[in-house]
């Protein structure tokens, strides 16, 4: 299947895009000014919503990956067909 280049930038720039929202969650997460992800600020005893929170982070983190890599190997793909002469056939 090949991806149109405005289609593999898109999935690139989401990928990226989706790194670094969910790592500054994180670290939003971690610093926990609320006292909702922590019992009494407590970092040795998370509570239920930053076990929650975490795992929906790392899985979108994931997907972010996943999802820039396919972008990279479709721009990666235009590239080497780009450069690639086209061979007749006889």
């Amino acid at each position: 299947m090949k991806l149109s280049r405005r289609t593999s930038w898109f999935l690139t720039a989401f990928g990226v895009w989706s790194m670094i929202i969910w790592t500054t969650f994180v670290k939003n997460l971690w610093k926990d000014s609320g006292n909702q992800a922590f019992v009494n600020g407590d970092h040795s005893q998370p509570t239920a919503f930053f076990w929650i929170h975490l795992l929906l982070a790392v899985t979108s983190f994931l997907l972010g990956i996943a999802v820039g890599t396919i972008g990279l190997r479709g721009l990666r793909g235009l590239r080497a067909t780009r450069r690639t002469p086209a061979t007749a056939t006889d």
